[in-house]
């Protein structure tokens, strides 16, 4: 009776010893913090508060675990229960390892966003650091988990003799598995061969199956493309390397635009062309780099012709073309409202006969 009472009570006072452990901890842990997002709010700098804010939440596992490991020497529980309690914290602290690494990927991105402003006019080089960036930042989270994860499993005594049970059959293991995760790899593969040849980056302007809109996110293994109505439309991340896509912004973001006017074969086509050029030399949304306009086809109806003009981007090309419709349309109007498309209709000699008769009769 009384080793069984004193056993409770040595479990008892291991059982608190933990827990006061972890409490201190977690306090110790809320004033650190508290007192380091202080400092880096004064100060501002951008890898200081990029380290405290990505760094808050591992943190809050690791020193629970640091406590742990500090009074387990003074805790007095049986041979197996103190093995399974060390066992655990090993399993914590490799996942806190991990989680710590995923968040120094995303103080680095920081880092590096902090360099570059996709927010100026002429952002071809930070989006194309960005991507990168962006992507590997995510290969490599997902890398440092599963080989986590495998070291953890690793840990258990059991895996590791069903896994040389299994060895002699290891191709066909892996074959099966290949198959199974086929698409999860490719878009990993994907996202590797997009981070190095850089088909696309965030914020381009791409046409994806007959949408137009720009890359919002680059994921592991999907792209979500906001679409000009803000639908989102979600690719995975191998279409981009297997299909064919438009990307409008692939080295400038500078576009020429097009309008095409129809109009009758008594239009005066130096004047409409000296009217083009007054329209764009009067808007802001006119580069100033290319223009012109053409007749690019004449049928037994009308006249075609084609307005050409460039902008600093493809948003800017489009409201320079709807303007340049509108005034154009509007100048056909006012000054040669007869030059407009109409459909002739000559009357025969045979018909104007049959009509006297007619109306004879």
């Amino acid at each position: 009776m009384n080793n069984l009472f004193i056993e409770g009570e040595a479990w008892l006072w291991g059982a608190g010893i933990l827990v006061v452990a972890i409490l201190i901890a977690l306090l110790i842990h809320k004033l650190v913090f508290a007192a380091l997002s202080r400092i880096t709010a004064r100060t501002g700098g951008v890898l200081d508060g990029s380290f405290v804010r990505h760094s808050k939440k591992p943190a809050k596992l690791i020193f629970p675990l640091l406590g742990l490991f500090l009074v387990m020497p003074i805790v007095h529980f049986p041979p197996a229960v103190t093995a399974t309690i060390n066992h655990m914290l090993g399993l914590c602290v490799i996942a806190a390892v991990a989680w710590l690494l995923i968040a120094m990927t995303e103080v680095l991105s920081d880092m590096i966003a902090a360099k570059y402003d996709v927010s100026m006019k002429d952002n071809l080089t930070a989006r194309r650091v960005l991507t990168q960036v962006h992507v590997l930042r995510r290969i490599t989270g997902v890398i440092v988990s599963i080989v986590a994860l495998s070291i953890m499993l690793m840990t258990f005594p059991e895996i590791r003799n069903i896994g040389a049970g299994l060895f002699a059959s290891a191709g066909i293991a892996g074959l099966v598995i290949g198959m199974a995760a086929r698409p999860t790899l490719s878009n990993l593969i994907a996202g590797v061969q997009m981070a190095l040849t850089e088909p696309i980056r965030l914020d381009d302007v791409v046409i994806v199956e007959g949408e137009w809109g720009r890359i919002e996110e680059i994921n592991t293994t999907y792209v979500v493309v906001r679409i000009w109505d803000l639908r989102r439309l979600v690719v995975p991340l191998s279409y981009f390397i297997e299909n064919p896509f438009q990307n409008w912004t692939r080295k400038s973001a500078d576009l020429l635009g097009t309008v095409f006017i129809y109009t009758d074969y008594t239009v005066p086509v130096e004047e409409v062309r000296s009217r083009l050029h007054t329209i764009l030399q009067s808007t802001k949304r006119w580069d100033g780099k290319v223009w012109g306009l053409q007749v690019t086809n004449a049928s037994e109806y009308a006249m075609e012709l084609r307005a050409l003009m460039s902008a600093c981007d493809s948003g800017t090309a489009w409201d320079l073309r709807c303007e340049v419709r509108e005034r154009l349309i509007q100048f056909l109007q006012e000054r040669y409202p007869d030059s407009l498309p109409r459909t002739r209709v000559e009357v025969g000699k045979t018909m104007t006969s049959e009509s006297t008769m007619t109306a004879r009769k």
